[in-house]
């Protein structure tokens, strides 16, 4: 019986299957970081003189033939000699079998072609595999063009070294970049260090330079602490100035809040006057001092400036009080703000007619400037019903923009798809039997749900 395996020669070179692709990058989002001044480039990559092949198909006759014994003769340029038998078929299908193994080796090569002008791995572990399987290239056991496969294993040879020695250049010119731009940073430091008043700013940036140092690497450890201890010694310094400020400071905020109860006795000691003209003016010297005294602490210049404030109005609300005309005119315009706010309350109606509410409060506005002032006490209630009606229309206004915002609408739309989409994959899940991934889809489908619940009951409330 006639063996059914092809008898050829074993190749020793590694098949493609067994040569490891380049790595492919991790995605990620981008990492942030402070931006002060320009970063260190890295060098261009070097070119590479070995190209790729993308390899077709070989035509195994076009390079051997197989004999009536069966023997099998690789015939191409100068090169004729046997690579195997075959007794296994009909000669095409042994010239296919010893056209494949060809197409594998040559398969390998565009790898190390590949590998060697993408910058993956290392250039001398590409040269070494080049060699290897250039070695077995005359007693390959292939039809195809085997002076060609040499002539481009030769040229990854000869290139592995120029790409080995422009990495080392790549890395010490990455290393001397990384180098100058920490001696930027320190540089800057010490600027901030010596110079800077701009305290709260100057203390971000000396953290932002402190953030992007620890991204910074490739430099050795003796040039990095001497860079380090610049650094350091800046910021060190910067701390010290600041904290003299601070302690100068507090020492002027603490006379400030001398002087100030000094004024707030001077106010309350006027506060009982009635000779009113006078007394005014004294008030307006006392606010003047207050202004130039500075802060007092910030925990306590607060409840100072309350107390000086409430002589003041103690004052002038007995003042107010001695002029009785101006009051009772300014009471007669309360009462006529207050029925005019009644009646706005109930006539202006933005939810029912938005055009005509906006028409009628303009009426009511120049109808309120009209009237005039009233007492300070009723001031405050008084506008602040004005402005709830005024509100009422704004936000009447702005949700029958946002109504009409077709990007909102889209937006319920999408998320109203992706719950669709979500919890389509949770029900093929469970025919699978994956229990746990439908859960999971189902909970994202929930999640997605509230959000177009969300979204549309913003676009329905408009």
């Amino acid at each position: 019986m006639t063996d059914p395996t092809p008898h050829d020669a074993q190749a020793t070179e590694p098949a493609a299957s067994e040569v490891p692709a380049p790595p492919r990058p991790t995605p990620g989002p981008p990492k942030p970081g402070p931006r002060p001044g320009p970063r260190p480039h890295a060098p261009a990559a070097p070119e590479v003189v070995v190209h790729a092949h993308h390899q077709p198909q070989t035509d195994p006759s076009k390079f051997g033939h197989i004999d009536t014994d069966g023997a099998v003769w690789l015939e191409v340029g100068d090169i004729r000699r046997q690579v195997g038998s075959w007794q296994a078929g009909a000669p095409e299908e042994g010239l296919a079998h010893f056209g494949r193994r060809f197409d594998d080796m040559a398969t390998e090569v565009e790898i190390l072609e590949e590998r060697l002008a993408a910058g993956t791995g290392d250039p001398r572990k590409t040269k070494t595999a080049a060699i290897a399987l250039r070695e077995t290239l005359p007693t390959a056991a292939v039809l195809g063009d085997v002076p060609a496969l040499e002539t481009r294993l030769t040229a990854i040879i000869d290139d592995a070294d120029s790409v080995a020695a422009q990495r080392t250049r790549d890395r010490d010119a990455s290393r001397a970049a990384a180098i100058a731009r920490k001696e930027e940073l320190a540089a800057e430091a010490e600027q901030i260090g010596a110079e800077t008043t701009q305290w709260k700013s100057a203390g971000d940036r000396l953290r932002a330079i402190l953030d992007e140092w620890k991204t910074i690497k490739g430099v050795d450890r003796k040039t990095d602490d001497v860079l380090w201890k610049r650094y350091a010694k800046a910021r060190d310094a910067f701390n010290r100035r600041r904290g003299a400020h601070f302690a100068d400071l507090d020492r002027e905020r603490a006379g400030a809040k001398s002087r100030k109860e000094e004024l707030i006795a001077a106010a309350e000691a006027l506060s009982g006057s009635t000779d009113w003209g006078p007394t005014a003016g004294k008030f307006r010297d006392l606010l003047t001092d207050w202004k130039a005294a500075g802060r007092a602490p910030r925990d306590q210049d607060d409840a100072l400036w309350e107390r000086f404030k409430g002589a003041q109005d103690v004052f002038f609300a007995a003042r107010n009080a001695a002029g009785s005309e101006r009051d009772a005119e300014f009471d007669a315009n309360a009462a006529a703000k207050r029925d005019l706010l009644a009646t706005a309350e109930k006539t202006v109606d933005p939810a029912t007619d938005l055009e005509a509410a906006r028409r009628e409060f303009r009426t009511i506005r120049e109808q309120w400037d009209a009237i005039g002032k009233v007492p300070r006490e009723h001031m405050q209630s008084l506008e602040k019903r004005m402005r709830a009606i005024e509100k009422r229309i704004s936000d009447a206004e702005e949700k029958h923009w946002r109504s009409t915002d077709p990007e909102v609408i889209a937006r319920a739309q999408q998320f109203e798809a992706r719950v669709a989409q979500l919890e389509e994959q949770a029900e093929k899940a469970d025919a699978r039997g994956r229990d746990r991934e439908a859960a999971d889809l189902r909970a994202q489908a929930q999640q997605w749900r509230e959000w177009a619940q969300a979204a549309a009951s913003a676009v329905s409330d408009r």
